[in-house]
């Protein structure tokens, strides 16, 4: 019996195996597309011609019902990479078993891939995340290709890495307020977040990506980058103590990193269906 060996160059690397669903992304929120396709410098369609599964040393850290192979694909188009493909690429994958207990048959399925390149292997790609090979529909690929063209457009919002400041303000009638929530960015730029409230009105947000917080801005168009920014808070928000000290003239400053966002602003931003509306995003 062969043993098989993947290449040193896949087997070596610190690779992220990706989990094939059963579904496709394509019926995945806006959100997770978008994080797919951010942290994916290379995707393309391709047409599986072999899949080998790997066993042994090699596998040891599979996950239960699932099987590892290496894959190699035909390249069919490059929807994403600058420095473009060979024809024919392999990579290592994480399937689950089938219903019947047995290794999934993947020669000649057609997938996209979310990748990056390996370090002087041009034939190898290392999947970019746990969702990294998808099942091809023109649907999802269409998405693809609309969430890759926002990202490199002139006016692209820039990457959202944290929560900073938070300032709430409340009205002269009870319930009522405003609350601002300044948020880091990966080169600087000024993003920032507010929320009106007053009594017997739903929440109304809105995103403003100046200095200045315009009293006229409104929520961002759902399925859009902008909108899918304030999901990047989550993990701050949930991690957060959401402290906040009492000032001057019934301003709150809450603690840098401990502020939480808004679980209506949160909801709103991720584009999923929301109670926030005037300016809100659409149905």
């Amino acid at each position: 019996m062969a043993l098989f060996v993947a290449p040193a160059s896949v087997l070596a690397q610190e690779t992220t195996i990706s989990v094939v669903p059963g579904g496709a992304v394509a019926g995945l929120p806006y959100a997770d597309l978008a994080d797919l396709v951010l942290s994916a410098p290379v995707i393309a369609t391709v047409t599986i011609r072999s899949a080998t599964r790997i066993k042994g040393a090699e596998a040891a850290d599979v996950a239960p019902d699932h099987v590892r192979f290496y894959v190699e694909s035909d390249v069919n188009t490059l929807i994403r990479g600058r420095e473009g493909l060979p024809p024919r690429i392999g990579y290592v994958v994480d399937s689950p078993l089938d219903w019947r207990g047995k290794p999934p048959r993947l020669k000649k399925e057609r997938m996209i891939l979310y990748a990056r390149s390996v370090a002087g292997s041009m034939d190898q790609v290392q999947l970019a995340g746990p969702h990294g090979q998808q099942p091809w529909s023109q649907a999802l690929e269409d998405r693809t290709r609309s969430v890759a063209a926002e990202i490199v457009a002139p006016n692209a919002p820039p990457q959202i890495t944290g929560v900073g400041n938070a300032f709430y303000v409340a009205g002269s009638l009870p319930g009522e307020g405003e609350t601002q929530i300044f948020l880091q960015t990966a080169d600087h730029r000024p993003v920032s977040l507010s929320v009106l409230r007053r009594p017997g009105e739903q929440p109304q947000w809105s995103v403003a990506l100046g200095e200045i917080v315009d009293e006229a801005a409104a929520a961002p168009k759902r399925d859009t980058l902008l909108a899918a920014a304030g999901t990047a808070g989550r993990q701050h928000q949930r991690a957060g103590s959401g402290r906040c000290h009492p000032g001057a003239g019934g301003l709150s400053l809450c603690d840098r990193g401990a502020a939480p966002l808004p679980a209506d602003v949160l909801t709103a931003a991720s584009g999923a269906p929301s109670s926030v509306s005037g300016g809100g995003v659409p149905a």
